[in-house]
């Protein structure tokens, strides 16, 4: 039966209204991954051209006076090394942080048993939607001496509350209650029961939620520019707008052309290897998470 339907499916002909549709939607979206793609590939084209050849304008896509000068000059300069260091602390520890947190407070949650988790549950959405502003967290952390520290880059925003939902959700669509009271039968505690049996079967939203963490971490940047103090706890995004940024000079206000075209040669000459350098750890990590994350992003955000 099968074999006949898939028989009298490939006979049927298509319309020219068909194959309009099919042309349409196929040259949309390759022109959107052009669009997508095109940027990536001229990143990495100009990280490996002379600085000359990017400030003339020469580079298109592939590498214009192929040299390694940039990464050379990014991989020696002290200050984008220590950035490095410090936003990957920052993003495997405000990750681990988040993910037990956030795996703690969505288990209970998830209980039915729970006395007033509906009530917890509108408290966490309260403060999702409206928060005390730039000013009080800044006091508040200063009161308590987090200004100036590490901690300030991964306590205040430790919980994500939609990341909270998705898992509570996940736990209440996934992992039947059947478990647990098996579990309650054969003398498992609470704690024993969520280390034990509910972690290892939670494996996709923890994969879920690990990586927005890690991506939120290792791209984060106010937060750093308001609270830390200390130039050597600065991440790595600090360092790159300093490049960016601060170092853009108006030739008009230069008295040495000779030192302006030589600093905005510099500049030219770490600015893309440092966007490859810094988009390299998530984009070698997501691969092995995919699948995880798409498993678990789709699981979790059922209504719960």
């Amino acid at each position: 039966m099968a074999s006949a339907t898939s028989t009298r499916r490939k006979k049927m002909r298509l319309t020219f209204a068909d194959i309009s549709f099919n042309v349409i939607d196929t040259s949309i979206l390759v022109f959107a991954a052009l669009v997508v793609v095109y940027p990536l590939l001229y990143i990495v084209g100009a990280s490996f051209s002379s600085p000359t050849a990017v400030l003339t304008g020469r580079v298109i896509l592939w590498p214009v006076e192929p040299s390694l000068f940039s990464y050379e000059a990014v991989f020696k300069n002290k200050q984008i090394i220590t950035g490095y260091m410090n936003s990957a602390i920052y993003a495997v520890g405000g990750m681990t942080i988040s993910t037990v947190l956030t795996l703690m407070a969505a288990y209970p949650l998830s209980c039915k048993h729970l006395y007033g988790r509906k009530l917890l549950m509108w408290v966490f959405l309260f403060t999702m939607l409206f928060s005390g502003g730039l000013i009080p967290t800044y006091l508040l952390l200063r009161s308590v001496g987090m200004i100036g520290t590490r901690w300030a880059m991964v306590i205040p925003n430790a919980v994500a509350i939609w990341l909270l939902i998705i898992t509570r959700t996940f736990f209440q669509t996934t992992i039947p209650d059947e478990l647990h009271e098996a579990a309650e039968i054969d003398g498992c505690s609470e704690f024993k029961y969520f280390v034990s049996i509910l972690i290892p079967l939670s494996t996709p939203i923890i994969a879920v939620i690990a990586l927005n963490y890690a991506v939120w971490q290792w791209n984060s940047y106010f937060n750093a520019l308001i609270y830390l103090t200390d130039a050597r706890m600065y991440p790595l995004q600090i360092i790159l707008r300093n490049i960016l940024i601060l170092n853009q000079v108006d030739i008009n206000m230069m008295q040495d052309l000779e030192d302006a075209l030589r600093r905005q040669g510099l500049a030219v000459a770490l600015k893309y290897p440092l966007i490859v350098v810094a988009s390299a750890p998530l984009l070698m990590v997501y691969p092995f998470a995919q699948k995880y994350f798409v498993k678990g992003i789709m699981v979790g955000s059922l209504k719960g």
